[in-house]
């Protein structure tokens, strides 16, 4: 798939995979509509009732996920409306929500401050991500580094 940017926009930092993905989905409701489209919301509807978004910033993003291939639109069974589901590259951001979402639980909430908390399909907490080496280590931001392309 080619991922462009709209007319006149250019990549922050062509080389650069954090940066690109920054650009296409970094914006606050651009996560936040894919975290609930995780969560089963499918329809203009549906997001705008669970989000508390403005009509034309949720068209917008929509419009932008289904162009940067996040999300599928196609038309409702009522032939009024459409629905959204996730594409492969879509479902491809579940560890990134859920990195995010135990980042947040960590350093932006008090200790005993509740919060929702995601659970396997048997009520389980999720295990903390933690990025791996080769051979199974845990690996850490000194014990990796960026090789630049030339």
């Amino acid at each position: 798939m080619d991922v462009v940017l709209a007319a006149g926009n250019a990549w922050t930092d062509p080389a650069c995979p954090v940066a690109r993905a920054v650009d296409l989905i970094g914006d606050r409701w651009s996560l936040l509509i894919v975290r609930d489209a995780m969560d089963g919301a499918t329809t203009f509807t549906e997001f705008r009732q669970r989000l508390g978004i403005a009509r034309n910033i949720l068209t917008d993003r929509l419009r932008r996920l289904v162009e940067h291939g996040v999300l599928d639109r196609s038309a409702a069974t009522d032939g009024r409306r459409h629905t959204y589901r996730l594409t492969e590259a879509g479902q491809d951001l579940f560890t990134t929500v859920v990195a995010l979402r135990q980042w947040g639980e960590r350093h932006a909430f008090a200790p005993d401050e509740p919060h929702s908390h995601l659970v396997d399909d048997q009520g389980r907490e999720l295990p903390e991500l933690h990025p791996l080496d080769q051979d199974g280590t845990p690996l850490s931001p000194k014990a990796s580094h960026v090789r630049k392309t030339p």
